[in-house]
């Protein structure tokens, strides 16, 4: 029998991180997936390399991108269900803040397919950019049941 190879990769790149699960099972491949936390700065900023490429005022306006997600991710738990109205602000918040957002979006956790009404295990995705860098984030949810 062979012995199950670990891999870990980091949670700050959602869809990278189901794209290679959903290979490994498809593949059968004997290696598990761990998924590693976002290690983030005091002020919710995700780390990343590419914030080096920030300008001193864009390292500040940065952390717009963690609280604009986490915004959302609080209205989900707070009972909201327009998962598509509550993405659109979300973009126009950013938007307006001078960002180019490439996508704002909630999705089931387990396939990032758009969720139904009744899906408990969601996942609000971002990525956008700030001057010449482009930075992405996400925040799970999870709903009582």
């Amino acid at each position: 029998m062979v012995q199950p190879q670990v891999a870990v990769f980091g949670r700050k790149d959602y869809q990278q991180l189901m794209l290679v699960r959903a290979m490994v099972r498809q593949l059968n491949l004997p290696i598990e997936i761990l998924a590693g936390e976002t290690v983030r700065a005091a002020d919710g900023l995700a780390l990343s390399s590419r914030n080096n490429y920030l300008a001193p005022a864009e390292r500040i306006e940065a952390a717009r991108l963690h609280r604009t997600l986490a915004a959302v991710r609080a209205q989900i738990l707070d009972g909201a269900k327009d998962f598509t109205g509550l993405a659109m602000e979300a973009t126009a918040a950013l938007t307006q803040a001078k960002w180019r957002v490439d996508y704002v979006a909630v999705r089931k956790q387990a396939d990032l397919q758009s969720p139904g009404t009744d899906d408990r295990e969601l996942v609000v995705l971002g990525a956008a950019s700030l001057g010449r860098t482009r930075l992405i984030d996400n925040l799970e949810v999870s709903l009582p049941r």
